[in-house]
């Protein structure tokens, strides 16, 4: 899933929602850089949670 995720594209947390809308950064080694909404910069290990991508459908 890791290697899906490129810069520039919409994610979601699946434990934070409160976080709001987040986009991806970076994305090496497993290890994705996404700027969240409510939460700011956060380094995220996929091989520990599977951020949730987000389409034009899921977002206002």
């Amino acid at each position: 899933m890791a290697t899906l995720l490129e810069p520039g594209m919409l994610v979601r947390h699946p434990d934070q929602a409160d976080w709001g809308l987040g986009q991806v950064q970076s994305n090496i080694d497993n290890k994705v850089t996404v700027n969240f909404e409510h939460a700011g910069k956060v380094v995220i290990d996929m091989r520990r949670v599977l951020l949730v991508p987000v389409t034009g459908t899921d977002h206002p």
